[in-house]
């Protein structure tokens, strides 16, 4: 992988979160019909007390960077919390979501931040070990299930490949070559954790691109990720404590990661359209696709293309070539399950 797609890589994942973070947090809406599929708040306005409050989190997190204090994104966030459980309590927001056809547009976007009635709750696991590791075979043909695993496989794996390139030029970890150290080890994991996921029937366990927050605040070394592991598994008894934080107070976190990420964009040659078009492709389908996967695909198809194209095809590795190749495969799966289904 040419060492500038792995920065237009970062840049894209940056642009990707800091979208998840406006998002989230209301400040970027649907806009449910016409030909533009976002817009400024709702109707183009910015309503509701909830939008102020990931306003003030987001200008008090700029200002302690701008100061240089430690624990700026930290100290945001639990500011914005308070405020916000201030004004539910005020002001009886309620939540954005009301009934499948009533929406609140000034309510808020995931927890109504009040006061819990108790801390701690006891954890449930009744979906564990609820999966049928064959069964798809008995439902759709042995191709297509063949199919659907490859397309998952190498979506998961270069998300992966996406986030921990990100996360390690954030971190300064990269090594000359331009490989993150121990990499291998990494995606080992990585892939462990998402085979659990499944046994245990919950969402995917993987790296997530959120963890460049801990790096914002001086994460580098594994203890950083050993407390955030001891964290993660007290939340599961302390849900009713951790469910105060609503969307609005933890996003202008990730606007902040995403602005950080994206200042290696200066290290990008602009000039060779070989690196230039797959960098620009990458950096902008990430965001405009909502997957970390399709802009990495698009950057190395794209480079391979154009590099045979300007006759320079020596320069590209053969492992580039497969993985270009998989990625057709990949971005083609609805067609090909199609034409091996007739």
């Amino acid at each position: 992988m040419p060492q500038q797609i792995k920065y237009a890589i970062s840049v894209g994942i940056g642009l990707f979160i800091a979208l998840i973070g406006l998002v989230d947090s209301g400040f970027v809406r649907r806009t449910g019909s016409g030909p533009v599929p976002v817009q400024l708040g709702d109707g183009g306005n910015l309503v509701g007390w909830p939008i102020i409050v990931f306003v003030i989190g987001l200008i008090l997190i700029i200002t302690l960077m701008v100061k240089k204090t430690k624990g700026a994104l930290l100290i945001g966030i639990v500011v914005a919390t308070v405020i916000a459980v201030v004004l539910e309590k005020a002001f009886k927001i309620g939540p954005n979501f009301v009934a499948p056809d009533k929406v609140n547009p000034k309510g808020w976007g995931l927890n109504v931040p009040t006061i819990p009635t108790k801390i701690i709750a006891t954890p449930k696991f009744d979906l564990l070990g609820h999966f049928n590791l064959l069964g798809s075979f008995g439902k759709i043909s042995v191709i297509s299930a063949i199919l659907l695993v490859f397309t998952l496989l190498l979506s998961d794996f270069f998300d992966t490949v996406g986030t921990v390139t990100a996360i390690g030029h954030e971190a300064n970890l990269i090594q000359s070559d331009g490989t993150v150290p121990n990499n291998d080890r990494v995606l080992l994991v990585d892939s462990l954790a998402a085979v659990a996921g499944g046994a245990a029937s919950i969402s995917s366990n993987t790296s997530y691109i959120e963890s460049a927050a801990g790096v914002g605040e001086g994460a580098r070394t594994g203890l950083a990720s050993v407390v955030t592991g001891i964290c993660f598994l007290l939340t599961t008894f302390l849900s009713p404590l951790v469910a105060v934080i609503p969307y609005e107070a933890a996003t202008p976190a990730l606007v902040i990661v995403g602005f950080l990420m994206m200042t290696q964009v200066k290290d990008i040659d602009w000039q060779d359209l070989g690196i230039a078009i797959p960098s620009f492709l990458t950096i902008i389908l990430m965001p405009f696709t909502y997957s970390i996967s399709v802009g990495i695909g698009a950057g190395f198809v794209s480079h391979v293309v154009i590099r045979w194209v300007q006759g320079r095809r020596k320069e590209i590795h053969p492992l580039l070539h497969l993985v270009a190749g998989l990625f057709m495969v990949y971005f083609l799966a609805s067609p090909i399950n199609t034409w091996v289904g007739h």
